[in-house]
Formats: structure tokens, C-alpha cells, sequence
């Protein structure tokens, strides 16, 4: 006797309704890029010192903290 084995397709997970347009969260987008590129930029010198490490790791953190603005943005517009 033959077993048969139900595929089951699940449905597509449902799309964001964020609205990721809005110009506070494309600025603090650009933003966040920026500090990142400024970081890598830093890291990436031949001749790094320890002051390029503390500005590449400042960078780095503003990058960070961009983002978390970013989203806090969108869950308040969301909310």
C-alpha cells in the first residue's frame, strides 16, 4: 500500500505596512549610511593610528544609533 504524504502549502508571509517612505526615516537612513562609509573609510587607511580607530568606532556607534532612531520611528508611525 502506497503512503501519501499531504504537501502542504503555507500561505506567503504578509508584507510590512510601514510606511519606510516618510523623510524622517530617508534622512536618518542617509545618515546611518554616512557614518558607516566614514567608519569603513577609517579602518581602511593604511597609516591608522589610534585616533582613527576612536573616529572609526564613534562612526560606527552613531551608525548604530541612527538606525535605532530609524526604527523607533516607524514603530511610532506604525503604532
Amino acid at each position: 500500500m502506497t503512503t501519501v504524504i499531504p504537501l502542504v502549502r503555507h500561505a506567503a508571509p504578509t508584507l510590512s505596512t510601514l510606511d519606510t517612505t516618510s523623510p524622517e526615516t530617508i534622512r536618518l537612513h542617509g545618515l546611518a549610511e554616512n557614518a558607516l562609509a566614514t567608519a569603513l573609510h577609517e579602518l581602511r587607511r593604511i597609516d591608522a593610528t589610534p585616533a582613527t580607530l576612536r573616529l572609526a568606532t564613534a562612526r560606527a556607534t552613531r551608525a548604530g544609533t541612527l538606525l535605532r532612531r530609524a526604527c523607533e520611528s516607524l514603530n511610532t508611525v506604525e503604532g
